[in-house]
C-alpha cells in the first residue's frame, strides 16, 4: 500500500494534522492502539490569558481565531458542536493577583480578552471571592472526545485508520520508508508523551505531566461561566461540573488517585462551601509537555523523512489547528516552520548524533 502520510497516533494533533493533509488532497493512515489518551481527558479549555501574572498565550492572537475557524468548520462538516465558547470569572486568590489583573486592564493589548473586575466579596451568591475577580473573554472549551470520536469514523470509513500497535523498531528506511504493508513518503508521530521512549525522538526534552480531573454531579446555584480559582471549573449543564487538573511530574501513570480527588475536592469546597457534590468519573491522563512549553515539530535531523507533531502540554486546544496547517505548508510546499518549535533548535544540544 502506497500512501503520502503514515501518521503514528489518534489524538488531537495526529487527528488535525491528518484532517489538514486530507483536506489538501493527500494520502493518510493513521495508526492507532485504540487506548484512551490525554486528548480524551483533557478538558479541552481555551483560555488566551494564564498564569499568576495574566500574561497572553504566546501567538494567541493568531491562534485562537485559528482555533475557533477550525473547530467551526469541523462542526459544519459533522453537523454538531465542538467548542463551547464561554466566559471565564478569575478568582483572585491575594491581594497580588489582583494588582496584576488592573494592570493588564490598563494595556491595550489585553482589552480583547479581559473585562471588568470586580472587587467585593460575596458578589456572586455561592462563591466565596475574598479578593474579588476578573471576567475573562474569549474563552472556552472543547468537547474532545464527540470531536475524536467523528474524526475516528471519518478515517474509517475513508479506510485510513487502522487498529495496531505500533513498534517504531519495524520501520523500514531502505530501499523505501516501510512499515508492515504500507510505504509511505513520510511517518510522523503524534502520539503525546510516549514519544519520550520513541529511540526516534526520546533525545528531545520532554517534561511530561500527569493530570486527573473530575466529573460531579451538584446540588445548588454556580454562575453559568467557567471559573479559575488555581484550578479550573466547567459548567456541563445545570446539575454536573468538571474541574481540574492536578499537575505531577514524578508519578507517570493513568492511575486516579486519592490525593489527587481529595486536593480538588478540598479546593472548590475552600471556593464554593455551600456546593453539595456526587463524584460522577474520575480520569487521569499524561500531558506530552515540553522544557521551553513550545510544540516539538520537525523532521529527524538524520532521517528526514521521519518527523514529530507533539508536545502541546495543556494548550493544546489552542494550539494545534493552527500548527496543523503550518505542518502541511511545511510538508506539501516546503514552507519553513516557525523557529520556536522547530526541534532543530535542540539539534547541537541534545541530539547524541
Amino acid at each position: 500500500m502506497n500512501i503520502d502520510f503514515l501518521i503514528i497516533g489518534q489524538g488531537l494533533a495526529g487527528s488535525l494534522l491528518a484532517w489538514e493533509l486530507i483536506q489538501r488532497g493527500r494520502t493518510v493512515v493513521i495508526i492507532d492502539n485504540g487506548r484512551e489518551n490525554a486528548s480524551q481527558v483533557a478538558a479541552g479549555l481555551i483560555n488566551p490569558v494564564t498564569g499568576l501574572r495574566f500574561v497572553k498565550s504566546a501567538d494567541v492572537d493568531s491562534l485562537l481565531p485559528a482555533a475557533k475557524q477550525y473547530y467551526s468548520n469541523l462542526s459544519d462538516f459533522f453537523h454538531q458542536p465542538f467548542y463551547i465558547e464561554k466566559a471565564m470569572l478569575r478568582l483572585f486568590r491575594n491581594e497580588a493577583e489582583l494588582n496584576h489583573g488592573r494592570k493588564r486592564l490598563d494595556d491595550p493589548e489585553y482589552e480583547n480578552y479581559l473585562g471588568a473586575i470586580t472587587t467585593s466579596d460575596n458578589a456572586i451568591f455561592s462563591l466565596k471571592t475574598p479578593f474579588g475577580f476578573i471576567e475573562q473573554k474569549q474563552t472556552g472549551y472543547l468537547l474532545t472526545r464527540p470531536l475524536l470520536r467523528c474524526l475516528k469514523e471519518f478515517f474509517i470509513a475513508r479506510g485510513c485508520y487502522r487498529l495496531l500497535e505500533f513498534d517504531a523498531r519495524d520501520i523500514q528506511l531502505e530501499p523505501s520508508l516501510r512499515w508492515g504493508d504500507i510505504s509511505a513518503r513520510q511517518i510522523i508521530f503524534c502520539a503525546g508523551h510516549h514519544a519520550s521512549q520513541n529511540h526516534w525522538f526520546s533525545w528531545l526534552p520532554f517534561q511530561p505531566a500527569k493530570g486527573e480531573i473530575l466529573t460531579l454531579s451538584h446540588t445548588g446555584q454556580l454562575p453559568a461561566k467557567i471559573l479559575n480559582y488555581g484550578n479550573w471549573l466547567i459548567p456541563l449543564n445545570d446539575s454536573q461540573i468538571r474541574t481540574g487538573a492536578t499537575f505531577e511530574r514524578d508519578s507517570l501513570n493513568t492511575d486516579i488517585t486519592d490525593k489527587a480527588r481529595n486536593a480538588l475536592l478540598a479546593a472548590l469546597q475552600q471556593r464554593a462551601p455551600v456546593l453539595k457534590t456526587t463524584l460522577i468519573n474520575q480520569q487521569a491522563g499524561i500531558r506530552p509537555c515540553t522544557r521551553d512549553r513550545y510544540p516539538f515539530i520537525g523532521h529527524h535531523p538524520r532521517y528526514p523523512r521521519i518527523a514529530i507533531f507533539n508536545g502541546f502540554g495543556a494548550k493544546g486546544s489552542l494550539q494545534i489547528p493552527w500548527y496543523s496547517q503550518r505542518v502541511a505548508d511545511c510538508l506539501l510546499n516546503n514552507t519553513p516552520l516557525p523557529l520556536s518549535c522547530d526541534i532543530q533548535r535542540y539539534h547541537e544540544t541534545h541530539f547524541p548524533g
